[in-house]
């Protein structure tokens, strides 16, 4: 359901509520400037079908910080980076709790999620666990094999695939390919196994799982914009959750079961074990399926979609796809894979990587965060409770910021000590502060062997209908922002 049906729906719905409820009182003071908004609906009218392009335009007419009554959720948007600098560095923790939409909080998911869980003890020992423990660059090193091998495998799935002649023509589905690798990385990281492959069913539960439990999360939802209605769950959308939510932790077990049966491994789940603590500490067999859980779905989606992302703009543009390319051959030469030991090599790679996330964040908004407690923001009274959206999106095609923004220039970053990793707050797709995304050094090493390979291991080209794929701007939001209509390319294996 898009946001235009849910808003008509949620007329009938709320204006109904709305007689028979009394009037909520609204915040006053010093808010920011922003849209008026109407009774009841608030701002909603104002979202479109894809909110942070709508809401981006918003800059124009009221400044930097943005406020908005979504329904009747008390709403400020950060549309630039010196908001943003505002907010991560001055403000950090005045902000540090989530917003949680009622899809998330189905089998209690939000509260032991590192990215979701309430801001306290249980967060801060996860964090710890994550960032000190498993996430680390020399644990992260020590896995070099393992993805090499899952690039390996793809390597040969797409190589595969392009012969057959009932695809070649058309081209391949980039993006599945890559969710596959990255869903065996992962599988390796955390459980010592591979999970999925094109041609067997092994693990084809657990994907299938997967992916619904990521469409069902990009849904709008009339509950997250009324609360009140969560008991009637209009659009079943938390039936759904739960349903699906149900299935993948009964499979997560079973995993984790079979894989505790093994000894002498050294995977991400080891480090869970051997890091639990004891009473309010101690990491509950529930807790530790959807910590498993959460590293699938932030690693396998965030890694697939940047990469078609990235193919995208190089396909479109065919000059950057041979800097690229001519970088890469250069480094390994031909007949050689890609070697991780080799990144710093690689600045060119590196800035296509970048500019990719300037123009396409995975999380447009970011993972929403919550006010704990009335703030001065900027010189504006914030009241508790409200949902801070920070716009990446815009911040990342902001003109006073960005030369020429709306281009895909990769060259920007050449010489430039801009990165992502939450110090540069012109270009935050993962997100600042302590509470942004814990996997971003395993994230760097998996996009940069993935799209490295696709580049050195093949040639690739769309035909006619490819090309007007790569001219559709359409997206569609469900964990990420994807193409609406996929990528599909025909490589050619370099070697050939």
């Amino acid at each position: 359901m898009n946001w235009e049906l849910t808003i008509l729906f949620c007329c009938v719905v709320a204006s109904i509520l709305f007689l028979l409820r009394r009037k909520r009182r609204l915040p006053t003071g010093n808010l920011p400037p922003g849209p008026p908004g109407w009774p009841v609906f608030g701002n909603m009218f104002d979202l479109g079908s894809m909110p942070y392009k709508t809401l981006a335009e918003l800059r124009k007419d009221y400044g930097p910080v943005v406020w908005l009554r979504i329904g009747s959720i008390n709403t400020m948007v950060l549309l630039t980076a010196d908001a943003a600098a505002e907010l991560f560095k001055n403000h950090d923790a005045n902000f540090a709790e989530r917003t949680i939409t009622e899809v998330m909080r189905a089998y209690d998911f939000n509260k032991a999620a590192v990215s979701l869980a309430p801001y306290g003890q249980y967060w801060r020992v996860m964090k710890r666990v994550m960032t000190v423990e498993m996430l680390v660059q020399k644990k992260i090193n020590e896995t070099t094999d393992i993805r090499l091998r899952c690039i390996t495998d793809m390597v040969r799935w797409i190589g595969k695939e392009a012969t057959d002649a009932t695809v070649s023509a058309a081209g391949i589905h980039v993006a599945r390919f890559v969710f596959l690798a990255s869903f065996n990385m992962l599988g390796n990281l955390m459980l010592s196994r591979d999970l999925v492959s094109p041609e067997s069913a092994e693990g084809s539960e657990f994907f299938s799982a997967m992916v619904e439990l990521m469409e069902w999360s990009g849904h709008p939802n009339i509950v997250d914009l009324f609360p009140w209605l969560k008991w009637l769950d209009p659009q079943g959308l938390r039936r759904k959750a739960d349903e699906g939510m149900g299935r993948t932790m009964k499979i997560v077990g079973k995993f984790v079961a079979e894989r505790l049966k093994e000894e002498g491994k050294k995977d991400f789940l080891q480090v869970l074990l051997e890091s639990e603590g004891n009473g309010s500490d101690k990491i509950s067999d529930h807790d530790l399926n959807i910590l498993i859980m959460e590293v699938f779905l932030a690693g396998s989606e965030t890694t697939s979609s940047t990469t078609e992302w990235a193919m995208v703009e190089l396909l479109s543009h065919p000059e950057i796809m041979a800097k690229a390319k001519n970088e890469l051959a250069q480094v390994f030469g031909k007949g050689h894979t890609f070697d991780e030991n080799h990144m710093e090599n690689l600045p060119y790679l590196q800035a296509v990587i970048k500019e990719t996330l300037r123009l396409h964040p995975p999380i447009p908004f970011l993972v929403p965060r919550r006010a704990m407690q009335d703030v001065d923001f900027m010189g504006y009274q914030i009241p508790k409770n409200t949902q801070v959206f920070v716009n990446a999106w815009a911040i990342g095609r902001d003109p006073a910021t960005w030369d020429d923004p709306l281009s895909f220039k990769p060259e920007r970053f050449l010489g430039s000590k801009i990165d992502y990793k939450g110090q540069h707050y012109e270009l935050i797709p993962f997100g600042a502060g302590r509470r942004m995304c814990a996997g971003i050094p395993l994230a760097n090493r998996m996009l940069h062997i993935v799209l490295g390979s696709l580049l050195h291991e093949f040639d690739w080209e769309v035909d006619e209908a490819g090309r007007k794929g790569l001219a559709d701007s359409r997206e569609r939001i469900g964990i990420t922002v994807r193409k609406l209509v996929p990528l599909k390319a025909k490589p050619t294996h370099c070697s050939m």
